[in-house]
């Protein structure tokens, strides 16, 4: 399933409410469900459908309650696995707003559900109060195959009246949405007349617009990015327009109308700065535009797609030009300041050698419009002397042609260098008529015969300005296992791929919470086998804390609460570097204890006299308790005597003052209702209404008692429950609260002088739906393996006795102390050596051996025959599978100048191959988001510089080798060609940096 992503916005639909619920139909069971919402997960993407944004923490846990997966399949059904309501507000940066965050991605971080699995699990579980359903549209990408995605971010866009243009506001609308939309929209923003006539202009800066005269046309296909400033105008009463074209229409591009205001002359310009940083574009990003479209003039004749690109004249050298970010697009940017400083491809588009070549019948093609699309921006970066131009209609271009670039997600520059190199070759291609060629294996013949007949069969079918630049040749060797058949293939290649090698451990940040009630939390940092388990984060924690392995239990804790209680055989690359590890001291479980997980949890009013809910608050805990006869005041005392750190026992006049522990439930019509209550006497403990702070009694039947408390407990009566719909009505089966008392034969103390810091609520796993029937026998609690309980605290109570600053307080261990060892530094030479490495074929990628006439798991070497003028170096620092995406951050040494790839090369024949840097594509962060940026060697002036979005810098070689490198660009030293020809260009070779100087930042 596809999803497109972007900006933040808020959670609801652009435009269209979701349908109202059906009414709360019985539960089917566990199987049911498993089975309608499998089947309906399966649903075909079709334009114009609803799907609905669930955070696939709570869908995981979902998942797990109905079994839904079969190799997870314990405790189905169970009343702790329960996930309670919908709760989305992972995937919210902000809980008032819900604006969702950025870069979220698809499976990882959210699930997508079609309307009608949506309408079944709110019916079965409801959704938390006040979240709205995350809605969200299908689209329809692509122009000659049709792409459907679910559009998971919708574009932000400011509007307002031409003659009140403070007033802006902000709405967000489907990149499928058309102009025509978007002004009906304003219209009935801004209250205009049904029968008033209205234009709608683009507004880039304080005196340049654009008219957007094509109603028909999507968002998509008029450009409009992040942040776009929209002016609506109102025809005057006397027939003209209060913004009338100052020049007349360009005829190289009849669809947009660009006005600017009388103040400034036509040669004149004026710019805002850009906001966009870190490749987010959170708020609208500026432009720089020259307010003339007579651009081609100062070009030297130059006018092909003159308006399409906007930039400001300044006395910045060729070359020197930023590139916009227009929402997440620094991706792109990156790839093609490296792509425009590989001087041969942009002089032969400077010098227009192009156009004789552009091939528009190609039907692996796009008609000669990436090229000519490539041609125009690097013009505007080359010939404009702009400080920055918008590369609006490239990134359009794009777009249509390749889908998965036409969001605002962030994308990876090297496989839109990928795309972009293979489309500028397509569209250039001076072959018109492909032949058949049959692939012939080498059949024993000599490397230097096969390699020429793979070449030249190559360039019968691709010969272009990318082949001559960018194309080398692979050796592929394959020997079967079995009859030792060895195959011999050689194919082209247009950048090589190489990977990293792998640390075999990884470090991990850890917090020991030891059972110690006065230790603090401790924070570890621990070195463990990359592909390890729990079992042996466990001993590395332990040969530092003391703790034997064996009293330890690892968890994930997520909003306050535990996401996961990891087994001792689970591995470790379920654990990702930004999940908060928490790993507690306790006994080992028997049939006499068990370890039970405590959730801390606020009482909120929800309304002027309505019910309570609760809100999950602090660090959960795991507790060692007898798995049989608990008694309520013990859990009590053990809990308070736990959390006495942090939680203040201010002294009764009375120390007589008994703490009353109240067991509540969700459903009254069980057998111990929540209008019943334990009252758990615990010595010493005093009650703080010493400190004159009204606090709630808590009594059996929920009333006030001796003057000294303002309020009812407030949680009888099924009033206490979790931050959901799951209000229960009051004794359904109309039990008087005497007999729920004498059913569940409490023993309750004294009523007049019983005060509590909080009560308990037996919960499901997540904390956010209470469990019931309440399991209390008398006053002894009857506890299953996965019985969860919060302790719910009155907002007064926890404001005075809960000390929230200590509470969060943790020390460092000397492992956190102690210098990190530095980042082990890899020779770009190893890499290539890793490459080039043979290596057995998986199971699950065999190869057909001819003779034995079977898959066969083959063993396979890579070498380098033949490279190119450029080299394109891609550094493989991402990788992903169903549970683990991780960027390797090892630092690569490579050399800038004097890269020697002759030793590679395995034509014996070959001559040096000397290689010196041009380019760097840089990545900065992690998955799924981060920003590009680059470095490019100028060809004018033989200076290095940083190309970060608009903004462009001077630099110096020894900032360029750092740990961000993602892709390199090498060109071969002219006079340096193969001693022979060679139907491709040479490759270059072992890194000799020593001098070099690395940045490890």
């Amino acid at each position: 399933m596809m999803a497109e992503g972007g900006g933040p916005e808020s959670g609801s639909a652009a435009d269209s409410d979701s349908e109202p619920v059906a009414a709360q139909m019985p539960t089917p069971s566990t199987e049911n469900q498993k089975q309608t919402i499998g089947s309906l997960l399966k649903t075909t993407l079709r334009k114009g459908d609803e799907w609905y944004l669930i955070d696939s923490r709570w869908f995981k846990q979902w998942k797990k309650y109905v079994g839904f997966d079969s190799w997870d399949m314990y405790n189905v059904g169970e009343q702790s696995l329960y996930p309670g309501p919908i709760d989305n507000s992972g995937l919210f940066s902000d809980q008032e707003t819900q604006a969702l965050k950025e870069h979220l991605i698809d499976e990882l971080d959210y699930v997508l559900v079609p309307t009608e699995a949506w309408n079944k699990l709110v019916n079965w579980y409801s959704c938390m109060e006040g979240q709205r359903p995350i809605v969200r549209k299908v689209v329809e990408h692509g122009m000659f195959v049709k792409h459907c995605k679910v559009e998971v971010y919708l574009l932000e866009l400011n509007l307002c009246e031409n003659d009140n243009m403070e007033n802006v506001v902000t709405r967000h609308f489907s990149k499928a949405d058309t102009i025509d939309t978007i002004e009906k929209d304003m219209r009935t923003l801004f209250d205009i007349p049904s029968e008033k006539e209205t234009r709608l202009w683009n507004k880039y800066m304080s005196n340049t617009y654009e008219q957007l005269n094509k109603p028909d046309s999507t968002v998509q296909d008029a450009g409009l990015f992040q942040g776009q400033v929209l002016v609506i105008e109102r025809k005057n009463e006397d027939g003209t327009w209060p913004r009338q074209a100052s020049h007349p229409k360009s005829s190289m591009t009849p669809s947009r109308n660009f006005t600017t205001s009388p103040k400034l002359s036509s040669n004149s310009s004026a710019s805002i700065s850009s906001t966009v940083t870190n490749g987010d574009s959170s708020c609208s990003p500026g432009y720089t535009l020259n307010n003339s479209i007579s651009s081609g003039n100062r070009l030297g004749g130059y006018n092909s797609y003159n308006s399409s690109y906007n930039y400001r004249e300044s006395q910045s050298q060729p070359g020197q030009c930023g590139l916009s970010n227009l929402g997440n697009t620094c991706f792109m940017n990156s790839a093609l300041q490296c792509l425009s400083n590989a001087s041969p491809l942009t002089e032969y588009f400077l010098n227009d050698q192009y156009e004789a070549e552009i091939n528009r019948e190609n039907p692996l093609g796009m008609r000669g419009e990436i090229a000519e699309a490539y041609a125009d921006l690097v013009k505007q970066m080359w010939l404009s002397r702009s400080n920055y131009v918008a590369p609006r209609t490239f990134k359009t271009q794009v777009g249509r042609f390749a889908p998965q670039f036409s969001g605002y997600q962030q994308q990876d520059s090297q496989e839109l260098l990928a795309f972009l190199l293979d489309g500028l070759h397509e569209d250039l291609n001076r072959v018109k008529k492909k032949p058949y060629l049959a692939l012939r294996d080498a059949e024993g013949r000599p490397d230097e015969i096969v390699a020429t007949e793979a070449w030249t069969n190559h360039r019968l079918r691709n010969d272009s300005i990318i082949v001559d630049i960018f194309h080398g040749l692979f050796k592929s060797t394959l020997v079967c296992p079995e009859c030792s058949k060895v195959s011999v293939t050689f194919d082209p290649f247009c950048y090589l791929t190489l990977p990293l090698p792998m640390k075999k451990d990884r470090t991990m940040e850890v917090f020991l919470v030891r059972s110690d009630p006065q230790s603090r939390p401790t924070q570890y940092r621990v070195v463990v086998p990359k592909l390890g388990t729990v079992a042996d984060l466990c001993s590395a924690l332990s040969r530092l804390c003391g703790i034997p392995p064996e009293n330890m239990v690892v968890a994930d804790v997520y909003n306050h609460r535990f996401h996961k209680i990891y087994r001792r055989d689970d591995g470790l690359n379920q654990i990702m570097e930004k999940d908060d590890i928490f790993v507690y001291e306790v006994q080992e479980e028997d049939s006499e204890r068990m370890n039970l997980p405590v959730y801390f949890r606020e009482r909120h009013s929800k309304h002027a006299g309505g019910s309570t809910g609760t809100m999950l608050f602090g660090q959960p805990l795991l507790i060692t308790m007898p798995r049989h006869n608990l008694i309520a005041d013990v859990l009590y005392e053990k809990i308070l005597e736990r959390i006495g750190r942090y939680v203040k026992q201010s002294q009764s006049p009375s120390s007589e003052s008994r703490a009353s522990a109240t067991f509540v439930g969700c459903n009254q019509a069980a057998e111990c209702s929540t209008s019943s209550s334990l009252n758990a006497s615990v010595g010493g403990c005093g009650s703080p209404l010493s400190d004159g702070v009204s606090c709630s009694a808590s009594s059996s039947n929920g009333s006030n008692h001796s003057g000294t408390c303002n309020e009812a407990n407030g949680l009888y009566e099924g009033e206490e429950e979790a931050m959901d719909h799951q209000v229960s009505p009051e004794l359904e089966n109309g039990q008087s609260e005497e007999e729920e008392e004498e059913n569940c034969d409490l023993q309750n103390g004294p009523k007049g002088d019983s005060a509590k810091l909080f009560t308990f609520s037996m919960v499901n796993s997540y904390g956010t739906a209470n469990i019931s029937p309440l399991p209390c026998e008398g006053n002894v609690l009857k506890l299953n393996p996965h019985s969860t309980v919060a302790i719910d605290w009155d907002s007064d109570s926890k404001k005075l006795c809960y000390d929230e600053q200590e509470a969060e307080a943790y020390e460092k261990h000397e492992s956190m102390l102690q210098p990190q060892k530095k980042k082990a530094t890899v020779a770009l030479r190893e890499c290539i050596e890793l490459f080039t490495t043979m290596e057995t074929l998986g199971e699950h990628d065999p190869w057909y051996c001819p003779t034995c006439k079977k898959h066969q798991q083959a063993t396979k070497k890579f070498d380098l025959w033949s490279l190119p003028r450029i080299l394109v170096v891609h550094l493989k620092r991402f990788s992903y599978n169903r549970c683990w995406r991780d960027k390797l951050d090892t630092v690569v040494d490579f050399p800038i100048r004097d890269l020697n790839m002759s030793e590679f090369v395995c034509d014996p024949e070959a001559g040096p191959y000397i290689y010196d840097l041009i380019a760097v594509s840089n990545h900065y962060g992690g998955m799924g988001g981060g920003h590009y940026t680059a470095y490019g060697k100028n060809k004018v002036d033989g200076k290095w510089y940083y190309f970060d979005d608009s903004s462009v810098s001077s630099a110096t070689e020894d900032q360029i080798v750092t740990k961000a490198a993602y892709v390199l660009f090498y060109q071969r030293r002219d006079g340096e060609a193969p001693s022979k020809p060679q139907p491709s260009a040479s490759l270059g070779g072992a890194p000799d940096a020593a001098d070099d100087h690395m940045d490890t930042n």
